[in-house]
């Protein structure tokens, strides 16, 4: 890889100096590397058609931004972890000999492509679509302002299967699962499994439990009840949208996936380990 595109996030200290470093590291060794400017959104049409590599520098936050802003380029993407922990990033600004060995290995092409799969969101009303999205941890159905109980019925593949009473609903992808859905109490997924994973948010029900469904499937929620300002859909806690009782939200596996750079041969198990001991 020779040519590359860095996003930082101008809300975290120090994004700023630390991408003008890892720019001149790589334009020192004859590479082009395009900095983006103050702007924590990417536009498609600013990165250039020939580059190899996005890099992200920030937090999970970052990349998952990146990643949905440029959904379809199909560029392989790594991260540069300035956050806390940082599940999707490849190395921690804080060992800048981690930072150098990365872009080495990059420059020599030492390096894995792992594709994760998005999750396709489409909210219909009265029958008809009015707003759709991609999710590359999960898409959220929660309370807006007042603590108020949602009624969700649940289907898949058209067919009902439960209704859920509770604070919300997480309809997470493996990549996600280690997000807001282990936080939750749902099930931690390697990331390069293919699924959807249902995840209620405090379940007003003794047998409220997460469901791990086929990625094949497409999952269908209903907004039930008679409170037409209590509930928003949220996609990567990005963008959201307020919705109506009688609003569906259908979720299905997208056909664009995000491409993630694997640098090291180091286990899911592993690193869900090291991750969790910083905690």
């Amino acid at each position: 890889m020779r040519r590359f595109y860095l996003i930082w996030n101008p809300q975290r200290e120090g994004t700023e100096a630390m991408a003008e470093q890892i720019r001149g590291y790589l334009t020192e060794r004859g590479c082009v590397c395009a900095v983006q400017g103050h702007s924590a959104h990417t536009d498609a049409a600013w990165v250039p058609q020939d580059t190899e590599c996005v890099l992200t520098l920030g937090g999970d936050g970052t990349l998952i931004r990146a990643a949905r802003d440029l959904s379809g380029r199909q560029i392989p993407m790594a991260g540069i972890n300035m956050g806390h922990l940082g599940y999707l990033t490849q190395v921690g600004c804080q060992n800048t000999g981690e930072v150098r060995q990365m872009l080495e290995d990059l420059m020599a092409d030492q390096y894995q492509l792992e594709k994760r799969m998005m999750l396709a969101g489409t909210v219909s009303r009265g029958g008809k679509p009015w707003k759709k999205d991609l999710a590359l941890n999960e898409i959220l159905i929660s309370r807006r302002e007042m603590p108020k109980i949602l009624d969700l019925q649940i289907s898949v593949n058209g067919q009902p299967l439960c209704r859920y009473k509770a604070d919300g609903m997480i309809i997470a992808t493996p990549t996600g699962s280690t997000a807001y859905n282990l936080s939750a109490g749902g099930p931690i997924v390697a990331p390069s499994a293919q699924m959807m994973i249902l995840t209620p948010i405090c379940p007003h029900d003794l047998n409220g439990r997460s469901i791990v469904l086929p990625a094949e499937d497409s999952v269908e929620i209903r907004i039930m009840g008679k409170d037409d300002e209590g509930q928003a859909v949220v996609f990567d806690g990005g963008t959201a949208a307020a919705l109506k009782v009688g609003d569906v939200l259908t979720a299905r596996r997208s056909e664009t996936e995000t491409v993630m750079i694997k640098l090291r041969e180091v286990s899911f198990v592993d690193n869900l380990r090291s991750k969790m001991a910083g905690i």
